[in-house]
């Protein structure tokens, strides 16, 4: 069986998982969570930036080329990671993955879902 942590995303009340080895943005798009990804997720922008909030050790480490890639976006921090190249590698110690989709990726999602 596959180890799973929760997947918690700040404003959404919805109970979500993300399995050891998956990436945020698959398990965001396979749990219903309209998470913008540009490029179809192969690292080639960084639509997909979300900021994580708990569990940021358990993930794998950033490439050469998602850094590249979250240099060009805007609002990034030390816990900025593309949710295309973030993949579970353990379950934390609280069980839960926590992130923040930045407000300006919310309004992207908003406007090209319409």
């Amino acid at each position: 069986m596959t180890e799973r942590a929760q997947l918690r995303i700040a404003g959404d009340p919805r109970p979500l998982v993300l399995a050891v080895g998956q990436s945020i943005l698959a398990a965001a798009l396979e749990q219903g969570v309209d998470l913008d990804h540009a490029c179809g997720g192969v690292c080639a922008c960084s639509t997909c930036h979300v900021r994580v909030q708990q569990g940021l050790d358990c993930l794998s480490p950033p490439s050469e080329d998602e850094l590249d890639q979250l240099d060009e976006a805007p609002g990034v921090g030390l816990d900025s990671r593309l949710g295309c190249q973030a993949r579970l590698l353990r379950v934390p110690a609280g069980g839960a993955v926590a992130i923040a989709i930045p407000s300006w990726n919310r309004n992207a999602m908003r406007e090209g879902s319409g």
